[in-house]
This record gives C-alpha cells, sequence and structure tokens, in this order.
C-alpha cells in the first residue's frame, strides 16, 4: 500500500500500512501572534524607531571596545587640549594623524590611524559622523572642555602616517609610499614642495629629521634682514 499524506488545518496524518501517525506544528508565542499585518508592521517600526532614537540621543556609553572582525570600535572621552592631529582620509573620513606623546588623547587610548566615526557636537549631547575634516574640526573647536570619540581600529584602518609637511603639518597617508610620487608632488593642503616633507614619527607625533623651519618663518628672516640692510644703508647715506 502506497503512502499517503493528508495536510489540513496545521495537522499531517500520515498512513503507512496499519501504522497512524499524528504530528501537530507547535508554534512559538511572540509578541506579534494575534496582531493583523499592518498592526505588527506598526509595532515593528514603532520598536526601530524607539531603538533609534534611544541610540542617537544617548551621550555616555560604557568605554569599550567592541570586536567586529579584526578591528574594533573604541569610545573615549578625552580633555582639552587634545594633543592630537586629525587628517583627511583618501576616499573619504578623518583619521587621527598625529598623537602628542604623554598628551591627553595619547592618555585616553587614541593612537594614530585610528578612524575617527563620531564626535561631539556642539548641540547638546549629540554624536555627529565625521565624514568631513572641515566639519569635525569646526565641532570640536566648539566644544569648550572635551569631546567625545568614537573611533574605529584594525583592519578597516589603513592610515600609513610616513611624512609630514613641515609647512603646515599635514600627514602623508596614501597607500602610495611617499617616495614613489614624483617631484612636483606638492601638500594638498598649504602647496608646499615635496622636499618640505620629512618622514614622520608615529610614536612622537613628530617630523625625523626635519630641522628646516616653516617656509614662512624663511621668507620672514630674509625680510627682516633686507628691511634692517636697507635701515642701515639709509642711515649710512
Amino acid at each position: 500500500m502506497s503512502a499517503t499524506a493528508v495536510v489540513a488545518a496545521g495537522s499531517a496524518t500520515t498512513f503507512t500500512g496499519t501504522t497512524i501517525k499524528n504530528s501537530k506544528t507547535v508554534l512559538t508565542p511572540t509578541s506579534l501572534q494575534g496582531l493583523s499585518l499592518p498592526e505588527a508592521k506598526r509595532s515593528l517600526s514603532h520598536s526601530f524607531f524607539v531603538d533609534n532614537n534611544k541610540k542617537a540621543t544617548r551621550r555616555r556609553l560604557d568605554i569599550t571596545a567592541r570586536t567586529a572582525g579584526a578591528s574594533k570600535q573604541i569610545e573615549v572621552e578625552v580633555d582639552k587640549p587634545l594633543g592630537l592631529t586629525l587628517g583627511q582620509k583618501p576616499g573619504g573620513g578623518v583619521l587621527i594623524t598625529g598623537i602628542e606623546g604623554g598628551g591627553n588623547a595619547a592618555r585616553a587610548g587614541l593612537k594614530v590611524g585610528d578612524q575617527v566615526l563620531y564626535t561631539s557636537s556642539f548641540f547638546g549631547d549629540e554624536l555627529w559622523p565625521a565624514d568631513k575634516l572641515g566639519f569635525t574640526k569646526t565641532a570640536i573647536q566648539a566644544k569648550p572642555d572635551s569631546v567625545y570619540f568614537v573611533v574605529s581600529r584594525g583592519a578597516e584602518v589603513d592610515a600609513r602616517a610616513t611624512h609630514i609637511c613641515l609647512d603646515c603639518g599635514y600627514i602623508y597617508t596614501l597607500q602610495k609610499p611617499f617616495e614613489e610620487q614624483p617631484d612636483t608632488y606638492s601638500c594638498p593642503q598649504c602647496q608646499a614642495p615635496k622636499k618640505r616633507f620629512a618622514k614622520y614619527d608615529v610614536n612622537t607625533g613628530k617630523a625625523i629629521g626635519g630641522n628646516l623651519p616653516p617656509i614662512g618663518v624663511i621668507i620672514g628672516l630674509v625680510a627682516g634682514v633686507g628691511a634692517v640692510g636697507a635701515l642701515l644703508v639709509y642711515g649710512l647715506q
């Protein structure tokens, strides 16, 4: 005798020879059972909105490192003066390109290469995304006492801070080695030539062997010497 399956109203009855087995599907109760589809959608939408609203308005979170694969997200509050330098990440985003040894940022655990995801805003206790360098700097400067940072560290951080511009402090973080840049390369921030860059020490946040003063200082010294010489000449006449 062939097996025949009959399904009706959530119950399954199977006849195999003279053996009869009844099995019923047991549903696990949920908070959405008994609601119509529109009601369930409204419930889910409300829960999502409330959860997002809490995340958007909360300021202080436990200072923890949440592991996500090979990278982790870190949240710290840093008192001013911060003792750090920010730079624009190629392709978008903001990176920490310099840390002052023994400064507040270093004591808080921030490191060169950390990608800044959020910072304190100057409107209440909100956190703002750090996607543009200029806007992020403005928001940080507007905070009078301390700044809250959410940074990402690990596989997603591809900063290679190897050189620093002696004129404006711009940190070179491109994946292309600095030595492979052509002689016509100039600082994207102040247009200083390639020879105005020095090797960068990520631990101290300072140039290595970069003893030349900024070009503005050199021009000022030359102008000053010229002015003194002119005064002497006219004085002798």
